[in-house]
């Protein structure tokens, strides 16, 4: 969802409807989202790099671009986009790998802004979060006013720039930050939500996607004032009980959820595509094995456990595959993630891979992992992998990932290679 920035939009300390000094009379939630966030990171640490145009994300011939400057953006760079079609498009920008221990480096140093002015934090990625300020007007002044001493302490202690939305309800919350980039805050009064909102394009609203919106658009419904004005019926017709109740109310600006601070993420995963399509079972394998590892130590850094492990793998001809196995007990153990994802990739190709463009591991029904119920199974001793690991894990918070990830990739890969039966937990 994106909504561009209209040229009337004031910055923080203007006024009009939507400025900063726009009646924030019960508009409790804030969304901050920092501004080309990875981008602005190694800005950051390369002042050098202060207006040239910046691009972070894979460097190699399928790679994709994580995050713009905002120069890059100008020639029409985009997350999401092909590296290829960003050199094409700005061939003299600074292309730059992604260092995700720095953006999380600095996603804490911002949360930890955000939580000196409430405990009610709703972080959605590292780097953006709503707000819940409601109990914090008292001490810290009105909505508006907190929102722009958020943005004076990013940017005064960690020199990095956000905008900020500040809203009746979470949605407008955001579409506001959206509407304030970069750079910027903008106030939608409680009463002034729908004149707010009916502009805009239909894409705005959460949940219309690209098929939506062409569904939409045959019906002649172009804006979020069309769709709020049609009958609710013609929207079942075109979209389903659910989901055209769901677009009516947000078009109307009613959206009842509260910013959940302690709200777990519903799945963790990650993924990795070839500069070269592989169909080297050996090589996938490592591949999965490294993937297993990375899920494992997002769950264990985040305290969450998982029951269903899924595969995602991609083609060389762009056809995606799924497959998800559900374990008898939850586990952040990388060791049995790594042996549940690679037994779906053994079984969905029992003669042998197909060349492979994108292999993905994914943990997902996710819970807190302080209470869940393990399954122990059976000849396992008590202290073992798990133990292990976490304490791998330690040691690399301590002296680095490369200190350790390298020689466990390598034991568990061989000693897994070598034989059908897995080793023996560690003791």
């Amino acid at each position: 969802m994106a909504v561009g920035r209209a040229q009337s939009v004031p910055r923080a300390g203007g006024g009009g409807p939507f400025g900063s000094d726009a009646d924030d009379t019960g508009c409790r939630v804030l969304h901050v989202d920092m501004d080309a966030f990875f981008a602005s990171v190694e800005v950051r640490r390369r002042p050098e790099l202060a207006g040239r145009p910046v691009v972070v994300g894979g460097l190699g011939p399928r790679g994709v671009v994580c995050s713009a400057s905002y120069e890059a953006r100008e020639y029409g760079v985009r997350s999401a986009m092909p590296t290829a079609r960003a050199r094409a498009l700005c061939p003299h920008a600074v292309y730059l790998p992604p260092d995700f221990p720095a953006y999380s480096a600095a996603s804490a140093a911002v949360m930890r802004i955000f939580s000196d002015v409430t405990p009610l934090v709703e972080p959605l990625s590292l780097d953006e979060a709503f707000l819940d300020v409601g109990g914090a007007t008292r001490l810290l002044g009105r909505p508006a006013a907190i929102a722009a001493a958020i943005r004076a302490r990013v940017a005064d202690e960690l020199g990095l720039t956000c905008s900020v939305g500040v809203a009746p309800t979470k949605f407008v919350a955001k579409l506001g930050s959206a509407r304030a980039k970069p750079d910027g805050l903008v106030v939608v009064p409680a009463g002034r939500v729908v004149e707010f909102l009916h502009p805009l394009p239909v894409e705005a609203l959460w949940g219309v996607g690209e098929r939506s919106a062409q569904a939409l658009r045959r019906l002649g419904l172009t804006t979020v004032g069309d769709l709020a004005r049609a009958p609710i019926g013609m929207l079942r017709g075109a979209l389903g009980e659910a989901v055209a109740a769901h677009l009516h109310e947000l078009s109307w600006g009613r959206d009842p959820r509260r910013v959940s601070p302690d709200q777990v993420e519903k799945s963790i995963g990650a993924e990795t595509t070839f500069d070269v399509d592989c169909a080297d079972a050996a090589a996938l394998r490592r591949a999965v094995l490294a993937l297993a590892g990375k899920v494992g130590r997002r769950m264990r850094h985040a305290g969450v456990v998982g029951r269903t492990v899924s595969i995602k793998v991609r083609l060389a001809d762009f056809r995606t595959v799924t497959r998800a196995r559900t374990l008898p007990g939850a586990t952040d153990v990388t060791r049995e993630i790594f042996e549940t994802a690679w037994g779906l990739f053994e079984a969905l190709y029992p003669g042998g891979p197909p060349p492979v463009r994108l292999i993905g591991v994914r943990v997902e029904s996710l819970v807190a992992a302080d209470g869940a119920p393990r399954q122990v199974m059976l000849g396992t001793p008590e202290h073992g992998w798990r133990e292990a690991e976490a304490a791998a894990d330690a040691a690399a918070a301590r002296f680095g990932r490369s200190v350790v990830q390298p020689a466990s990739l390598l034991a568990a890969g061989d000693l897994w290679a070598a034989s059908p039966k897995a080793p023996d937990p560690p003791t």
